[in-house]
């Protein structure tokens, strides 16, 4: 059996928790995917990435995550009108969890969100099992992140599918039950919006590495 793993967003006032929390129960990934690069300087939070550009997310059933505070300061960002759902905190722009639909079972959350004093996300999740989409990493792919992934893939789809067959997509955290329309307010950046981002993303990119949130 796991702990209650705390959450919050930087200035405090989005919190939350992952209910028995343990390496058992999650898939700890790193992803360099543009579009996640895109998101984090969409929000001004280039102090979140990783080396090279990575975003360490702690992915974990929809059911198992919820919020205690603070619900009012949530928005949900998309790249693009068939993106992701990338949720984040309006208060500090501190992302809280990528989904797709509830047919698609898990919640992606920036592993940072739950480092607290002494511990961290690592302490509690173990470290990340892997990374992918290493093609995109600033400064080129570091070792075994690109190409298939038999493990980690298996890994992932593995809880996922068993998040869905076991009952763990409800309650979700950002989804209706009664016809899985969202929770909070969602905007959808434009085709210009998003290529506006593209200089800040990638292996090689043009401009500045922070950016201030529009």
């Amino acid at each position: 059996m796991g702990i209650r793993a705390e959450f919050r967003c930087r200035c405090g006032q989005v919190r939350g928790f992952v209910a028995d929390a343990s390496r058992r129960a999650v898939n700890h990934v790193g992803c360099y995917c543009e579009d996640c690069q895109a998101f984090l300087h969409r929000l001004g939070r280039a102090d979140l990435f990783g080396a090279q550009g990575l975003s360490d997310i702690i992915q974990v059933a929809p059911a198992s995550f919820a919020f205690v505070q603070g619900q009012d300061r949530i928005r949900g960002l998309r790249l693009s009108p068939k993106g992701l759902y990338r949720w984040y905190a309006a208060c500090c722009n501190t992302p809280v969890g990528n989904t797709l639909s509830p047919s698609v079972p898990f919640v992606g959350i920036i592993a940072a969100a739950f480092d607290h004093g002494t511990r961290r996300a690592q302490d509690i999740f173990g470290p990340m099992t892997g990374a992918i989409l290493g093609k995109y990493a600033v400064g080129g792919p570091p070792p075994g992140t690109t190409g298939i992934q038999p493990l980690l893939l298996m890994s992932v789809i593995g809880k996922v599918l068993g998040w869905r067959l076991f009952g763990k997509v409800w309650p979700h955290p950002f989804f209706s039950r009664d016809g899985g329309a969202p929770l909070y307010p969602v905007d959808v950046l434009t085709s210009e919006e998003r290529d506006a981002l593209r200089p800040y993303c990638g292996p090689h990119p043009t401009a500045a590495t922070q950016r201030a949130a529009t």
